[in-house]
């Protein structure tokens, strides 16, 4: 039995395991994005500004129903207040239109809303798409003297030419079709991952993640097309290719502007079993293959990292493990998939360039480098983290976290942006739930949550 355990530099050292020395070397340093050193803390060489001061969530009398009937606490950066900006149930993904307009995704209910901004008051509301197959991610490319909108349906992905100040969307054109849902009768309806997310390149290409069907299984990876994956396409859906694998379900997708960069925001898997035979629970014998809830709680960290074209991240057959810094993450042998490495050489896979704490559930995230919020969040991402379903406790998730960046696209270690939708997350208990993040032009970051049925405005306040 081996009892070695992580060193000093873990988060929780006695939760994690180590394989061999050389991991842990590797593990606890390392830098982000394509390597190097980490970024510094603030991206221009001025100081960061975490999350560190507790405001009262600003709710007009508009907007005060349901989770804001009572007062809600929500801890910002100093000089930052927060609002409810507007109310839309199950609020998803959004996009940013080029007049300021704010396109909001309903997928359950088969709908695009357009809020448009209106003084003194909430926002305008229009109906700008129905009758979709769960829509969610979007994105604006123009193209010569064409602006066309991207929506991914959960079977193909669209573009329509966008014009300005319209309300509801006309002429949709099917740029790649036959994408894998719930329909596919090899799935059997079931297909928890189904919803698409999309990016566009500085060259115009378009990408596309498709998600897994199941926790952990190779059927993904030998499925057409490939699960867990990324895939690209010309910005008509021509020369359509398998990017990346590996991916379990890479839900935020955005490129570092002015470059064909692509990073995503990956969730990984559940139920991770122990990977090597140490003693996790402290009662003196061996836990290799046990199921362990601590364990779990603290594995496997989610992805957000870089992704090189033709590479794969390992899933399902290897997982990373928590490092210090989280950067740069060592991979371990998956012990339900790939437990005598037979079906992939985990020392072969590519990295991630940065970890998420294990079950935070990241969803959507921005680049800020192109932002008008205040300078020192210009160059670094905002990451909306959902939250742990079935930790032991609610302390994964429920935030919203900013990495900065450096110049070369190396990520620095993350800090919080907006914290307090659990009050205790030792206790339990949660009021919202953040899925997406964007700049809305004006200086401002907006954040939905799809739980309290909001869209959140976080303001400089000078």
């Amino acid at each position: 039995m081996n009892n070695s355990i992580y060193p000093r530099c873990l988060r929780r050292p006695a939760y994690a395991l180590t394989v061999s020395l050389a991991v842990l070397t590797t593990s606890c340093g390392g830098g982000g994005g394509g390597g190097g050193d980490p970024a510094p803390t603030g991206a221009t060489g001025m100081p960061s500004l975490a999350a560190s001061v507790e405001r009262t969530l600003e709710v007009s009398a508009a907007l005060s129903e349901g989770v804001f009937l009572q007062p809600r606490r929500l801890t910002v950066p100093p000089d930052f207040g927060i609002r409810v900006w507007a109310r839309v149930p199950a609020a998803r993904f959004m996009a940013l239109a080029p007049n300021g307009d704010v396109l909001l995704s309903v997928p359950n209910e088969g709908r695009i809303v357009l809020l448009r901004e209106r003084p003194g008051a909430p926002p305008e509301q229009f109906d700008f798409a129905s009758g979709l197959r769960k829509p969610h991610d979007m994105v604006f490319h123009r193209i010569g003297d064409t602006t066309y909108l991207y929506v991914a349906e959960s079977h193909r992905i669209t573009r329509h030419v966008y014009r300005a100040g319209e309300t509801a969307i006309s002429g949709t054109q099917i740029v790649v079709d036959n994408l894998p849902d719930s329909s596919n009768t090899e799935l059997g309806g079931n297909y928890g991952h189904e919803l698409k997310n999309i990016a566009i390149g500085g060259d115009g290409r378009l990408y596309v993640s498709i998600g897994s069907a199941c926790n952990a299984c190779a059927e993904d990876t030998v499925s057409d097309p490939v699960r867990g994956a990324i895939y690209q396409y010309n910005a008509d859906g021509g020369n359509g290719r398998l990017f990346a694998r590996g991916l379990r379900n890479a839900v935020g997708l955005d490129v570092i502007p002015g470059t064909n960069t692509l990073w995503v925001a990956v969730n990984n898997r559940d139920q991770v079993r122990v990977p090597v035979d140490a003693d996790v629970d402290g009662d003196g014998s061996g836990d290799l293959g046990k199921l362990i809830p601590r364990y779990v709680d603290d594995n496997p960290p989610e992805p957000f990292t870089a992704v090189r074209d033709g590479a794969n991240y390992g899933w399902p057959f290897c997982n990373p493990v928590p490092a210090e810094g989280m950067a740069n993450l060592a991979m371990v042998r998956d012990f339900d998939t790939n437990a005598d490495g037979g079906m992939l050489d985990c020392s072969r896979v590519d990295r991630p360039s940065k970890g998420i704490q294990a079950h935070s559930a990241p969803l959507g995230f921005s680049f800020l480098h192109d932002s008008n919020l205040p300078e020192n969040y210009r160059q670094g991402a905002a990451v909306a983290l959902h939250g742990c379903w079935n930790c032991t406790n609610l302390s994964s998730g429920y935030k919203v976290v900013y990495f900065p960046f450096d110049g070369n696209g190396n990520a620095g270690a993350a800090m919080d942006l907006v914290t307090g939708f659990v009050p205790n997350p030792r206790s339990g208990g949660y009021w919202g739930r953040p899925v997406d993040a964007i700049p809305d032009g004006r200086g401002n970051l907006l954040i939905s949550d799809d739980f309290a049925g909001a869209i959140y405005q976080l303001y400089p306040l000078s």
